[in-house]
This record gives C-alpha cells, structure tokens and sequence, in this order.
C-alpha cells in the first residue's frame, strides 16, 4: 500500500493523565509497559514508516527520540483541535493524491486486520472519505453517526451536543477517518471554530463533504471496545485489562 499515508495527531499533554504520569506527553503514558503510541503505530504497520506523520506538540523530543527518524514528525505549536492538526501537515502533502488514514495517538486498540481492511474498502469504492463506526452501549458520551432518510451519512454529532432522540442511536464513530487526500485538503480550510472550545475539529470535514457531493461511506467494525481511548487513570485501568483479555484469547486460540 505505497500510495497510503497516515497522519497521526499525538501533540496533546494529558492533563487528566499527570496525577499518573507526570510530565510525559500522552502518546508515551504507559500502557502494560508500553507507549500507547507503539500500539498505535503498530495497528497500521501495513503503511511504511516514510509515509507515517506525527504531529507532535508537548514533550515532542520525548516522542522523537524513542520513534527515531524512521517516521515523519509535524510540530502543532498550538493545539487547535484535530481539524487543525491535519492542517499542518498541508505542506508535506502538497501535490500527493493518494489515501490519507488519520487515527490518534491516544487510542490503542484498533487492530491491524480492521485498520487495513479499512483502507482497502476505501481504495476500492473510490470514496473520498471512509469512517469507521462500532457499537458500544457502555460509551454513552461518544459521537454519533447521522444517517439521512436514505441510510446515507449526513454528520457527525459529538456526544456531549447529542438530542435525547440523537442519544439512543447506537452507532458511534470511532475517531478514525480515510480520506482521498486531495479532497481532504480541498475541504479543511472551510472548517470553522465556532464552538465553546474555539477549537478546529477534524469531524466536520466529512460533512462538508456530503454536501459538496462528494462520497463519504462508513466502516462498521465488530468490537466496540476498539474505539476506546484513554483520558483519564480510569481509561487505562479498562484499556489494560482488555489488552491483556486479547493477549490470553490469542494464546489460547494457538
């Protein structure tokens, strides 16, 4: 998958995470002994490492000096928002016209087979953007995907702006986009930053997508618990617990 890049926005500090974990960036908080970044990196291992961008911000030398120079690192000197993040990565993308996925540096439990069956349904249905969405009746505060009459996608509400009737629908969004790069640039400078946080956010992207006619199609993926990120010492209690169910299940099924 040459013609592939990925962008992973990893700038933030996790102020909920320093009772835990001190000054350490959050892409490198310890999980079972590991950044939570490797994990990241590692469920998209189908793409080079040369066609791999950080974004980095707080603690980036920390981040670069454990990755090394096999990957590609994009500074965020403020964080905006995930919306802006991608935007400054527009100059190293500059005249590339092939797919884009995007995922964060704070959600370790994709997994590798679903990332990359992602991708190709992108590239073979020649959509211009692809999100993935699960279920998961335990993430009660996750964005939800809006369909319209038709079934098609419309929008992305996040949970927290949720209508009571919004909140009942069961399928979340994950996080993690693919995108033709070309539309993806073509449409990010129009996002705005009218909302409470003031903050550019990578999910209205999609949206103006739709209704620029272009196609936006979606990835159901069977394990909710992937789309689990970790915020607080309470996220990574659960997201280590099930990192360590898979590994047992792994070895069980050998």
């Amino acid at each position: 998958m040459n013609s592939i890049r990925a962008i992973i926005p990893a700038a933030g500090k996790g102020s909920r995470l320093q009772s835990v974990s001190g000054d350490t960036p959050k892409a490198m908080f310890s999980v079972d002994n590991r950044p939570m970044l490797e994990y990241v990196l590692e469920n998209i291992s189908f793409i080079e490492k040369n066609n791999t961008y950080i974004v980095v911000g707080c603690g980036k030398e920390k981040i670069i000096e454990y990755f090394g120079d096999n990957y590609h690192y994009v500074e965020q000197k403020q964080q905006l928002g995930t919306g802006h993040a991608i935007m400054e990565c527009a100059d190293a993308f500059r005249g590339f016209e092939g797919t884009v996925l995007v995922t964060f540096g704070d959600m370790p439990l994709f997994r590798y087979e679903e990332m990359k069956k992602m991708c190709q349904q992108h590239i073979e249905t020649g959509a211009d953007c692809t999100l993935m969405t699960a279920e998961n009746p335990f993430l009660k505060l996750w964005a939800r995907v809006i369909r319209d009459e038709k079934g098609n996608f419309a929008r992305i509400v996040e949970g927290k702006d949720c209508t009571p009737e919004q909140a009942r629908i069961k399928e979340l969004f994950s996080g993690v986009m693919v995108f033709n790069s070309k539309s993806l640039f073509s449409v990010l400078p129009e996002i705005g930053c009218s909302n409470a946080q003031k903050e550019y956010y990578l999910t209205e992207a999609p949206e103006l997508m739709v209704k620029k006619g272009m196609k936006v199609s979606t990835f159901f993926t069977r394990d909710g618990d992937d789309l689990r990120g970790i915020n607080t010492p309470e996220d990574l209690e659960i997201c280590e617990k099930i990192l360590k169910n898979r590994y047992i299940y792994t070895l069980e099924s050998i």
